[in-house]
């Protein structure tokens, strides 16, 4: 038996900025396996049908760096609702991500240039936590979403698995 795939329901569009990274150096011991990075957020934006908000400065990307072509990434940071139906309720996220694309792509994009987003596999699965029950729908369902890295700020297109 073979079951129906999932489709994708545009959730929102999301624009974090991002600080200069810090470099923590290479972890030790029994659970190494990287470089830790660290990407200050600093504010943002998210856009869509029933979703409108900004993201609060705070937050943070903590990357581990696997590899020359390879990221770990979990993000988590918190979005300010705006609007007449969810103004001023919060959103916690923490979205999880791989970052991968060639050595001379990840390379550019760790001292600030500019890369074709195509020329890099950026996918993440964020999820949601709620204080309001009007949000709670944001629990109930999972969530992917592909995304691109700039010099100042990280591009998501956010979709529900329906």
């Amino acid at each position: 038996m073979t079951l129906p795939a999932p489709t994708l329901e545009h959730l929102a569009d999301l624009t974090v900025h991002v600080a200069t990274p810090v470099e923590a150096g290479t972890i030790i011991g029994l659970n190494s396996r990287g470089r830790r990075r660290i990407i200050p957020i600093t504010g943002g934006t998210l856009r869509g049908g029933q979703l409108r908000g900004r993201v609060l400065p705070g937050g943070a990307d903590f990357q581990l760096v696997v590899s020359e072509t390879a990221a770990d990434l979990d993000a988590r940071y918190i979005i300010e609702l705006e609007g007449p139906e969810y103004g001023g309720e919060h959103l916690y996220v923490q979205n999880r991500a791989l970052r991968r694309g060639s050595a001379a792509d990840i390379a550019r994009l760790v001292r600030g240039e500019p890369v074709d987003p195509a020329a890099i596999y950026f996918r993440c699965v964020p999820t949601f936590e709620v204080s309001s029950p009007r949000l709670a729908w944001l629990t109930e369902s999972l969530y992917v979403g592909t995304g691109a890295r700039h010099p100042d700020r990280v591009e998501i297109s956010l979709f529900r698995l329906a």
